[in-house]
């Protein structure tokens, strides 16, 4: 392990930022919007004061700063951005060029709850609502997940085999305000896990002219999202590679794809993404005072979603509780639907409960999850919405 770097106070949005320091970005572009904007405010502090050398485009929306780093992307240059919520969906559209497109722009998402009513506190919504465009998709718990999570991301995207833009999520204010010891690399040693810059060949160039996003008849566009399911399922294989260089360095590991909390010998888990799963472990600590076998599923990767590495981690188990920061309508969550599809895909014989919780910011603590194991234990598999 290396002994580079410093370790200093951060929040999770300072830690984005320090991360884009650190992956030495070219162009950075995005608009303000709370909880986003201590992201973009310290990156341009940086740029200001010369430690990071890129341009800034300042732009009048979400969607044009997305469309701004599709156009630096298209011509090889690293990128940029963060974003919430509302502003997420007004890029919505050009959010799925970039992945169509083939770009590795990286992008920073402080997940907040949708409108109306207006709410600015923590929901996953705003993340999970673009988990079919092809992007790479990461979560983190902490300021210095965040950190470690958007070096990752570039590792991944700009990997010759993958080539598909990355977008890391964090809770609102639990993590984007709240301070935290952080390791911070510095460029030097980050980019010894970064590829070289200019080492993927983008599509557009001076010396070989040609033009982007044409119309494509239905076999041509058939074609063009196989290559692209292809290479997203080569993404968690090119993960796994860069976060074991990556944990040589730092000492943290993230190649497992997720953390697992008392699994052993557990005959019971709860899983999650995000903040809310220190309530989790705490929670699991007070079932395992009971005599409860119970353990916990912390995931840090969730597109490509790790099927198989999940029902693997499932197949001695009874009882799953899936707790999603999600508001849900006549569906189970979107991360209950993924940890149904992993036990119906490893043939697993698994009792699946899933809860909606802490929708909108409401605070989640460990004896709402208890109450939530006590509840699925004595219930059917389904999925409920967890009102204290």
């Amino acid at each position: 392990m290396s002994d580079g770097g410093k370790r200093i106070l951060l929040t999770g949005n300072y830690a984005a930022a320090y991360a884009a320091r650190d992956a030495d970005p070219d162009v950075v572009s995005a608009y303000p919007i709370t909880p986003q904007t201590p992201v973009i405010e310290k990156i341009a502090d940086f740029i200001a004061s010369g430690e990071l050398n890129a341009k800034f485009v300042r732009v009048e929306s979400e969607h044009s700063a997305m469309a701004a780093l599709i156009g630096a992307a298209s011509a090889g240059a690293r990128t940029y951005t963060a974003t919430s919520s509302q502003g997420l969906f007004y890029m919505y559209e050009v959010v799925w060029w970039a992945a169509g497109a083939r770009l590795p722009i990286v992008m920073g998402i402080v997940t907040r709850a949708l409108g109306p009513p207006w709410n600015i506190w923590s929901e996953h919504s705003d993340f999970y609502a673009i988990r079919d465009s092809g992007w790479n998709m990461f979560f983190a718990s902490s300021a210095q997940e965040v950190y470690d999570l958007t070096l990752i991301s570039y590792g991944v995207s700009e990997n010759p085999d993958v080539l598909l833009p990355s977008a890391v999520g964090w809770d609102a204010f639990e993590v984007s305000h709240t301070y935290e010891p952080v390791h911070v690399l510095g460029r030097e040693e980050a980019s010894k896990i970064l590829p070289p810059k200019g080492a993927w060949k983008p599509p557009l160039t001076p010396e070989d002219p040609s033009s982007l996003g044409n119309l494509a008849y239905p076999e041509e566009y058939a074609e063009v999202r196989r290559t692209l399911r292809e290479a997203s399922e080569k993404a968690l294989g090119v993960f796994r590679e860069v976060a074991t260089r990556y944990s040589r360095i730092t000492g943290r590991n993230y190649a497992g794809l997720y953390e697992c909390y008392r699994c052993v010998d557990a005959d019971a888990l709860i899983i999650g993404m995000g903040s809310i799963i220190g309530e989790v472990y705490r929670a699991v600590d007070l079932l395992r005072e009971r005599g409860e076998r119970v353990g916990a599923l912390k995931l840090w990767v969730y597109r490509p979603f790790p099927y198989e590495e999940v029902a693997r981690r499932l197949e001695n188990v009874k009882l799953v509780v899936t707790v999603a920061r999600a508001s849900v309508f006549g569906s189970l969550s979107p991360l209950g639907l993924d940890v149904a599809s992993a036990i119906t895909l490893g043939g697993l014989d698994v009792k699946l409960v899933d809860y909606a919780a802490g929708v909108g910011g409401v605070d989640v603590y460990a004896e709402d999850v208890v109450g939530m194991y006590e509840k699925a234990k004595a219930s059917r598999s389904g999925g409920f919405w967890w009102v204290r």
